[in-house]
């Protein structure tokens, strides 16, 4: 039976020399996986272009359960992207945080809360002709309210610290090394609560920026069971220095 559904490219793995498995997060069916085949054609009506990380899809696809890989009828791009993949800054925060989705997503079945709130995030990124620098940061922490971790922001005048591992603050140093001082706190409460509009409002040197980026893959590594190492974030960095 066809169906159609929005998607979020995630990742595509090379199958055979014109055939690619891609994992989609759709927002019908969660995240499911794809055959597709003769991307590298020249006259392919899908093609690896559009397959790239976070691109956002229309499709139409067979759905079976119980089936571990699905086929696709038609697939475009929906919106066209008008400046990911064009901007330097733009195109390796994406690469990043479809490195940190990727380890974090793990709905196999429908939830359209959290592909609202990726897909219309990107969809703001896309079409924001403002640099924004700090956008990486606050998707992340607005992330984890739609992951189930979201930190509280909730604190009294004498709690100085973030604890990450119980996300809330307290107003002693705690026994572990994972939490924030209360000016980082305040960044990552900020970044957390104002909305993407407003994010560059928040004056964060490059350094602290690192410490903050840091710091919050810290808070994901303490609540996300197999996150793991995340590698691209050393090339985003780079890029944003």
């Amino acid at each position: 039976m066809l169906h159609k559904t929005r998607g979020i490219v995630l990742k595509t793995t090379l199958y055979s020399e014109s055939s690619v498995v891609a994992q989609i997060f759709t927002e019908k069916f969660g995240i499911q996986s794809y055959m597709i085949n003769g991307v590298k054609k020249p006259k392919a009506k899908i093609r690896m272009n559009m397959l790239q990380p976070l691109h956002l899809v229309d499709m139409v696809v067979y759905h079976k359960t119980n089936t571990s890989i699905q086929r696709v009828s038609e697939l475009r791009p929906s919106p066209i992207f008008r400046s990911i993949p064009y901007d330097i800054i733009k195109s390796t925060m994406v690469l990043f945080l479809n490195e940190v989705l990727y380890k974090s997503i793990r709905q196999q079945t429908t939830d359209e809360q959290l592909f609202d709130f990726i897909f219309s995030a990107v969809c703001w990124f896309d079409e924001t002709e403002e640099l924004n620098v700090n956008f990486h940061l606050a998707f992340l922490l607005k992330l984890s309210r739609f992951l189930g971790f979201a930190p509280s922001t909730q604190t009294k005048s004498d709690q100085s610290y973030f604890d990450l591992q119980e996300g809330e603050f307290r107003s002693t140093i705690p026994v572990h090394p994972y939490f924030l001082d209360k000016q980082d706190a305040s960044l990552f409460i900020s970044l957390f609560s104002f909305p993407f509009e407003k994010i560059n409002e928040i004056n964060i040197e490059n350094s602290t920026r690192r410490t903050i980026l840091d710091k919050i893959l810290v808070f994901y590594t303490l609540h996300t069971a197999s996150f793991g190492d995340i590698r691209s974030h050393q090339i985003l960095e780079e890029v944003l220095s």
